[in-house]
């Protein structure tokens, strides 16, 4: 849960880089959460079966649409590859096998053009 708390203190940050487990972790958070709140809809009588969401569960979508592309540039910047790469999105299928391709493997060593390797201690040694 402290990683999908710390995506969410930087809700509309698009520079810098994210770790596979800062990425992963939001999602899986998101996905359980949505899913919970699905349940909820589905008890309270807000789903409605042609959106295939309730009104909780939409809130929560739009809520957490600049969060989620957020995280998933800088972790395409960890991979050394632009934000512009989330356009893949809108291809259907294969462009989101492709993101999920990159968003599976490692960061690129060292620091790159995005920042610092979020996986080393910063410059001094301390990591605080």
């Amino acid at each position: 849960m402290g990683w999908y708390i710390a995506v969410l203190k930087k809700y509309a940050v698009f520079n810098g880089r994210a770790r596979r487990k800062e990425y992963w972790y939001f999602i899986l958070c998101n996905f359980l959460l949505s899913f919970a709140i699905g349940f909820v809809d589905t008890l309270t009588g807000n789903f409605n079966s042609e959106t295939g969401m309730g009104l909780f569960s939409m809130f929560y979508a739009v809520l957490m649409l600049i969060p989620s592309i957020a995280v998933g540039v800088r972790r395409l910047h960890d991979t050394g590859r632009s934000g512009w790469w989330m356009f893949l999105a809108l291809i259907p299928i294969l462009g989101s096998l492709v993101l999920i391709y990159f968003f599976t493997i490692d960061s690129e060593t060292g620091d790159n053009q995005y920042g610092q390797n979020p996986k080393e201690p910063p410059p001094g040694g301390l990591i605080v």
